[in-house]
């Protein structure tokens, strides 16, 4: 990790250099303005001098947050967006979407009308084949010094196939690489009262996870508990389909496994790896501790089931299910709370639940074709990312949101942790609507000074968060935090597969689609089954899945990560 840091540190300085150099991409390396759609590169060829730098004369822009559903506000009615306009004079009508997100998305694309700026999510790519972000290469090196400060190390990897820059990502690590001291990523959950019930056992396989659930619930028929449940909506089949990767001691690469030596990927839904998932499912099942209605179940009836504290277990990512984990500890009753577990197949398996840092270049922030002064707005991202900007976008305002002890390390106090649960306050003073979906560092970042950049990676307020009931279960397995119950990840350069950028329409996305109809398809049938239809049943989903081009999808990937691992190390063009 250490090495790779260094390194990529060291990519910061060519890269820097570099960036208008091949800003121009496939028109030798010229000035991008001479190829950049005229409304989005006016900012950038009337910049030659800086008589605007210090411009503070108020201008409202548009931007439009595909990535979250909460009221539209302008940026200047909270206080995060005040203290940013009087520094800048710049305002943001912020615009969050109501119904379905492509359907937004494809109007813009019809009718070419952009806000001017745009964080369109999983519709990324329908943008950037639209050409409706401007380039932003020669507006970084004319206006970013923060922007090179804190991207200059992902440069690379950020450039398109024509060597331009169109977003900022949203995960560029600054400093040090600090996990969180909570999971947030995936784990096998299950209720506590379980594990106090026999003296708090510490328990690693999948087989020994299952038997203790049957255990309690076979000790308390008559509460009408759920073993276990599951979720399959929409586009929320994690739960189902990723376990395996996981079980196997693998992290969440998306639709593959990749071997860490060769780097070759393995589509593992028709492996042993997922039988072997599949038939212990079943196996519950016809235990009676499988929730039938998993198959069925829309989110807010999933959500709905785990707060009501009757499911002794499930996997999923802390944060999919972190609404329903909250509403339990509303209710008091610690014993109802859940724990998560690095779960795996077999004893002698090193569990990869925690990500390695990691740099997620297929979502972020652009400007548009439709903004009216990219200079202004570029400049209002470059300071943004000043860094007691981003303290203030993170922590709020030091004795009021956050407070310094004599060692100058951030905390906060107990009022303050409850105020950070309130909805309308988080909206009043603008942690809603800043905390994510502009340039920023990535959450696992650290500060200057030590502290950590998001809050809750800080491990004096993971601390004084903690319930009396963490404190006590983690002092049960003799750890500080929860994160220290799962193994430290493995350096993965590749790492996430899922966000490596597929052509939409292109034989790997319909692969991608079909394989997961074909799943739902036989998922159901195969943990529903008699114990004595599965294999038949699996030789015939087998079939199935046969019939996509399984090999054209892994090769497609292993180029594809082969190309991610050149541009991270530095060893690609």
């Amino acid at each position: 990790m250490v090495r790779k840091k260094l390194a990529m540190l060291g990519l910061a300085l060519l890269m820097t250099a570099s960036l208008t150099a091949c800003g121009g991409g496939g028109n030798g390396g010229k000035n991008n303005a001479s190829s950049a759609e005229p409304s989005g590169n006016a900012g950038a060829s009337n910049s030659a001098n800086n008589t605007a730098q210090e411009d503070k004369t108020p201008v409202t822009f548009t931007y439009f947050n595909a990535n979250s559903q909460v009221p539209d506000i302008d940026s200047n009615k909270t206080e995060i967006g005040k203290k940013l306009e009087e520094q800048t004079g710049v305002n943001f009508k912020l615009q969050f979407p109501v119904g379905d997100v492509n359907t937004k998305i494809g109007t813009m694309i019809a009718s070419g009308d952009y806000p001017d700026v745009l964080a369109p999510d999983t519709a990324i790519d329908k943008i950037l084949d639209a050409k409706a972000f401007i380039p932003l290469n020669d507006l970084i090196e004319q206006y970013g010094p923060n922007i090179k400060r804190v991207y200059g190390p992902y440069f690379n990897q950020m450039k398109q196939a024509d060597g331009n820059i169109y977003f900022l990502p949203f995960s560029a690590v600054v400093g040090d690489y600090l996990p969180a001291p909570t999971i947030g990523q995936g784990a096998f959950f299950i209720q506590r009262r379980v594990l106090k019930e026999f003296g708090y056992p510490k328990i690693k396989t999948l087989d020994e996870y299952f038997d203790l659930i049957k255990k309690y619930n076979d000790a308390h028929k008559s509460e009408g508990l759920t073993g276990f449940t599951s979720l399959t909506y929409d586009w929320r089949t994690m739960g189902i389909f990723n376990a395996p990767m996981h079980l196997a001691g693998y992290p969440n690469d998306g639709d593959v496994i990749v071997d860490m030596a060769t780097h070759k990927a393995n589509v593992y839904a028709d492996d042993d790896y997922t039988k072997r998932w599949l038939k212990k499912l079943n196996e519950i099942n016809n235990e009676g501790l499988y929730d039938k209605s998993s198959f069925v179940n829309n989110y807010d009836q999933y959500l709905a089931k785990v707060s009501s504290g009757k499911v002794l277990g499930f996997f999923d990512y802390e944060w999919e299910v972190d609404q329903a984990i909250q509403n339990i500890r509303k209710t008091g009753n610690d014993d109802l709370d859940y724990m998560p577990l690095p779960i795996v197949f077999d004893q002698n398996t090193k569990d990869q639940y925690l990500d390695p840092n990691s740099f997620v270049d297929n979502r972020g922030v652009g400007i548009t074709t439709s903004a009216k002064d990219p200079v202004r707005i570029i400049k209002f991202f470059d300071n943004m990312l000043k860094e007691e900007n981003q303290i203030m976008i993170q922590w709020g305002f030091k004795g009021e949101t956050y407070e310094v002890n004599d060692q100058g390390r951030f905390y906060l106090t107990p009022e303050q942790i409850e105020a950070r649960k309130d909805n309308a306050t988080n909206q009043k003073v603008g942690f809603t609507y800043f905390n994510y979906s502009w340039p920023m560092y990535g959450t696992a970042s650290t500060l200057s000074d030590g502290n950590a950049y998001a809050v809750n990676s800080q491990p004096e307020v993971a601390q004084a968060s903690f319930t009396e009931g963490d404190r006590n279960i983690l002092e049960k397995y003799g750890v500080r935090t929860f994160s220290e119950l799962f193994a430290a990840p493995d350096d993965r350069p590749w790492y996430p597969a899922w966000s490596i950028s597929i052509e939409q329409g292109s034989p790997a996305e319909i692969f991608q689609q079909k394989s997961k109809d074909v799943k739902l398809k036989y998922f159901p049938k195969l943990v529903l089954a008699k114990p004595d239809q599965f294999d038949a049943i699996w030789e015939e989903y087998l079939k199935e899945f046969g019939k996509l081009d399984v090999k054209g999808f892994e090769s497609t990937m292993d180029e594809l990560i082969a190309a991610k691992i050149a541009k991270v190390t530095g060893t690609g063009n």
